[in-house]
């Protein structure tokens, strides 16, 4: 063997981010953090609509990392990843990693009706397929998600940075009750309320069908307290403007929602507006520069720092588990 030859044996792979159209700007916020530039790639819609990728440089051997969230246009988008981990597989990348901020049809993970399919499992399988190694994504709205892939799934936390963010801007955080809009959001709100060593409320929903609340009911006592709602996800609001309107007639002397994606689709701003909110907080897991503008109320934490550094950190063989608890400096 010559000496080229050895030296590409034992060269340390590099660190390739490449970004899908999806979220640019938490893509370049990733590579800002470690110090790299974005990989060149041209994505385009041919004239008949379909998707069209072009890797504008090698990724021979190199660890290779796709950022694109699950937003906006969900399926070009969804499709667009397919296409750029599989163009990077062919190309021969050492490996490739889909981060995935925003997981697409999460909430599509278990059939509700007879002959309902199980959309979550197969967009696992699409990755899986594609050629995709390993998978980086923030707060699945079901943990067990992770079960659909046989490839290593590493879920990331906003917790910390929420904790950060409440110790920091609200001032008087040492006596809010931490409220969970629904039963299946229990588990999240009581850790953060016990990192806070603060009170727990729940609000109980009755419905009459999917996505139409017919009433609430406050367990929980928030009578002159600042009312903190935690949830993974806000869509179309309704089921969180209801809450904030139980909480202020139920005494709470302020409200706050804090949620780690904020799809905000159809009538969502108007109902934030319309609602009794201090601010409505959530991680730039989705682009929000155009839902800022109609709405004041919505204020971003940047989560680019825990995703570059769990890159870091895997590409480097080490733990993410660190991040489950701190936010990176």
């Amino acid at each position: 063997m010559d000496a080229k030859s050895l030296l590409q044996l034992t060269k340390k792979p590099n660190i390739k981010i490449f970004s899908g159209r999806s979220h640019q700007d938490l893509s370049q916020k990733i590579a800002d953090r470690l110090g790299l530039e974005l990989g060149k790639v041209v994505t385009k819609k041919l004239s008949n609509q379909e998707t069209c990728v072009e890797i504008g440089e090698s990724v021979q051997g190199e660890d290779v990392y796709i950022v694109q969230s699950g937003c906006g246009e969900i399926n070009d988008n969804l499709m667009e990843l397919l296409i750029m981990i599989n163009a990077c597989k062919i190309a021969s990348a050492g490996r490739v990693t889909a981060v995935i901020p925003c997981f697409p049809y999460a909430r599509q993970d278990k059939r509700g009706e007879s002959r309902a399919p199980i959309s979550a499992k197969l967009v696992a399988d699409m990755l899986s397929t594609a050629g995709a190694d390993h998978i980086i994504t923030m707060d699945l709205h079901a943990s067990q998600i992770q079960g659909f892939f046989d490839i290593p799934v590493d879920n990331l936390c906003a917790e910390p940075a929420v904790l950060k963010w409440i110790k920091e801007q609200i001032s008087d955080w040492r006596s809010c009750t931490i409220v969970s809009p629904d039963a299946g959001e229990v588990k999240r709100a009581t850790s953060i309320a016990d990192r806070l060593n603060v009170d727990f409320a729940l609000i109980h929903k009755v419905r009459k069908k999917a996505g139409e609340v017919d009433g609430m009911v406050l367990v929980g006592d928030v009578k002159y307290r600042v009312a903190i709602l935690v949830d993974d996800m806000a869509d179309t609001c309704g089921t969180i403007c209801h809450a904030a309107d139980k909480l202020l007639s139920a005494g709470a002397t302020r409200v706050y929602a804090i949620l780690t994606h904020g799809i905000f689709s159809g009538p969502a701003v108007t109902r934030i507006n319309s609602a009794g909110f201090e601010a409505v907080v959530v991680t730039n897991t989705v682009p929000q520069e155009d839902k800022m503008k109609h709405c004041s109320k919505i204020q971003v934490i940047d989560i680019s720092m825990i995703l570059a550094e769990a890159i870091r950190r895997i590409h480097s063989g080490k733990s993410v588990s660190y991040l489950f608890s701190h936010v990176p400096l």
